[in-house]
C-alpha cells in the first residue's frame, strides 16, 4: 500500500528469484527511475545464483541498469528452482531485507507467475512489506501466464532499446535460450504500449493499493 504523493521516490527494492529476473521484469523502469532521480538509493536482493558466472553477470548488469544510483546488491546461493524446499532461508533473507530498507516503490515478482519460485518471492514480499506499494513485473516464458496488468511504466524507443542491448550485453551465459531474444523483449513492450498509448511500456500488477484522494 502507499499513499499517493505523500513523498518522493528517493528509495527503492528490487528483488529477483534468479539472476536476471529483475532486468528482464523491470530493467526500462530502473533506467527511467535512476535517470529522473540521479543518486537514487536501489537495494536489490536475488536469491539464486551467487558465487558464479551468474553473480557475476548481474552485478555488472543492475550497475549498468541503474545509473547514478547508490546500488546495494545481495545475490544468495539457494538452488534454482527449489525456493519452495528453501522457503526459511528466503524468508530470513526478505525479513533482513526488511529489517534495512523503508522503501517508497518494490519492484518484485508477480504473485500470480507460473514459476514456482517467482511466485513464492512475490508471496514473501508482500507480507514482509505489507505497507508499502508492490509492483509485479512480468517475464515471458513457456508456462503462457501473462495476464491483464493494472500498472504501466511508459518507455521511450532510447530506453526500451537500452533495456535489450543491456540483456544481451550483460547476460551471455542466456543467449542459447530460444526466448532470450530481442525480438520477445521489444514485442512484448510494444504490446503494452499499446494498451497505456505509448511506443513501449513495462507492466506490472498491484495487489493492493490505498488512495487518499483530497486527505
Amino acid at each position: 500500500m502507499i499513499r499517493l504523493g505523500a513523498r518522493p521516490l528517493d528509495r527503492i527494492v528490487a528483488v529477483g528469484a534468479h539472476c536476471d529476473d529483475i532486468a528482464i521484469g523491470a530493467g526500462g523502469t530502473l533506467l527511467a527511475l535512476c535517470q529522473a532521480r540521479p543518486g537514487i538509493r536501489v537495494d536489490a536482493l536475488v536469491l539464486s545464483g551467487g558465487g558464479g558466472e551468474r553473480e557475476q553477470e548481474e552485478r555488472a548488469a543492475l550497475a549498468a541498469f541503474c545509473p547514478g544510483a547508490e546500488l546495494d546488491l545481495t545475490v544468495l546461493k539457494l538452488p534454482d528452482g527449489l525456493l519452495p524446499a528453501r522457503w526459511e532461508e528466503a524468508k530470513a533473507a526478505v525479513e533482513e531485507l526488511r529489517g534495512r530498507s523503508d522503501p517508497d516503490l518494490i519492484l518484485a515478482p508477480r504473485t500470480d507467475d507460473a514459476h514456482q519460485d517467482h511466485r513464492g518471492l512475490a508471496q514473501l514480499m508482500t507480507t514482509a512489506f505489507r505497507d508499502h506499494l508492490v509492483l509485479g513485473y512480468e517475464i515471458v516464458k513457456w508456462d503462457g501466464d501473462l495476464g491483464r496488468p493494472v500498472a504501466y511504466q511508459p518507455l521511450s524507443p532510447e530506453v526500451a532499446e537500452r533495456k535489450v542491448r543491456l540483456l544481451q550485453e550483460h547476460y551471455p551465459s542466456q543467449r542459447h535460450r530460444p526466448w532470450y531474444d530481442r525480438e520477445a523483449f521489444l514485442g512484448l513492450a510494444r504490446i503494452r504500449g499499446i494498451e497505456c498509448h505509448a511506443r513501449y511500456a513495462e507492466a506490472f500488477a498491484v495487489t493492493k493499493l490505498t488512495l487518499h484522494l483530497g486527505g
